[in-house]
């Protein structure tokens, strides 16, 4: 199974696939747009919230090129498309370390990134027990324990850019034992 990636105009990811899916219904593509959910504090009131993980992006799973191609015309003319990645002349699949990041977030984590639950050891680094951070500790860039976020870096076709993922601090092993 090969991924393919879409640039769609930032925001209007789901509009994009709902115009896919009402003006193409022959279009049987599985088209992801990988979420994340978080709580966002405003004024002393908490909501929760979804957002792209991949701004602006979509990722299509297909067999192979051929059936990218035989569709091609359709999601370029549906509002709101952009450009194929890498070029719309070179539709090519996702490899190497672009397509292990996308699979993170669409096998392990389902179509929302929820919370992931952590503990920091002794050193005062975080470490994950479970959820989507859970593999992405080196990309971590920085810690918010009062909010808890953790700011992690992702590359993709050489763009990179800065996500927030939430997360929920578990008692550290350490105070665990002591009891």
């Amino acid at each position: 199974m090969n991924y393919y990636a879409i640039q769609v105009k930032t925001r209007s990811e789901n509009k994009y696939i709902k115009l896919l899916k009402s003006h193409h219904p022959d279009i049987n593509l599985p088209v992801y747009f990988p979420q994340r959910r978080l709580d966002i504090r405003k004024q002393g009131k908490v909501k929760q919230s979804l957002s792209a993980i991949f701004p602006g992006y979509l990722f299509i799973e297909a067999d192979n090129d051929e059936e990218v191609t035989k569709y091609r015309w359709e999601f370029r003319r549906t509002e709101g498309f952009c450009r194929f990645l890498k070029s719309n002349q070179e539709i090519t699949p996702l490899s190497d370390h672009d397509l292990e990041t996308v699979m993170h977030f669409l096998k392990n984590n389902g179509p929302v990134a929820g919370i992931s639950r952590v503990y920091f050891n002794e050193n005062a680094r975080i470490v994950v027990a479970e959820g989507p951070l859970m593999g992405l500790e080196g990309k971590i860039v920085k810690v918010d324990r009062r909010k808890g976020r953790a700011k992690i870096k992702l590359d993709l076709y050489n763009d990179s850019f800065t996500v927030d993922l939430a997360f929920e601090v578990i008692e550290s092993l350490g105070a665990q034992n002591r009891r």
